[in-house]
């Protein structure tokens, strides 16, 4: 299989495998006008195997969610060809609107227009807690 290289753009690299899609999604990358391409189960001498997403245009990404769904992806943004900068993305120490809360009592269940905040409260084990009601946040 053969995907054009980036000319300019963005590639996320480094994703685990089975979680491009996952990525995909949650980043809204259908909502683009430009080509992108997911390539899953990419061989990977670290991991075995792990997905990319190529991105065919410089658009601006939300670091926190690829942190959340991705902690070990890279961004490569790419110019003229060439690798001009690339970022490790890790863990976001506080998730604003990227999961909700499972709590039905939790005052972001009862009231509209109240933020889902998550802190991150166990590094290791990825683990955040609503920081109204301290629900434990689920995947």
């Amino acid at each position: 299989m053969k995907i054009d290289p980036i000319i300019n753009g963005i590639v996320i690299d480094h994703i685990e495998a089975g979680k491009g899609m996952k990525v995909y999604d949650i980043l809204n990358l259908f909502e683009l006008d430009c080509m992108v391409a997911l390539i899953k189960n990419v061989p990977s001498k670290k991991t075995g195997k792990k997905d990319i997403i190529k991105i065919d245009s410089s658009v601006e990404l939300d670091f926190d969610v690829l942190g959340y769904v991705a902690p070990e992806a890279t961004v490569n943004y790419i110019k003229d060809g060439k690798l001009i900068n690339k970022c490790k993305v890790a863990l976001p120490e506080t998730l604003k609107n990227v999961i909700k809360c499972k709590n039905p009592r939790c005052i972001t269940s009862v009231e509209q227009n109240v933020d889902q905040v998550f802190k991150l409260v166990d590094k290791e084990n990825r683990v955040y807690r609503c920081v109204y009601c301290e629900s434990k946040a689920k995947d």
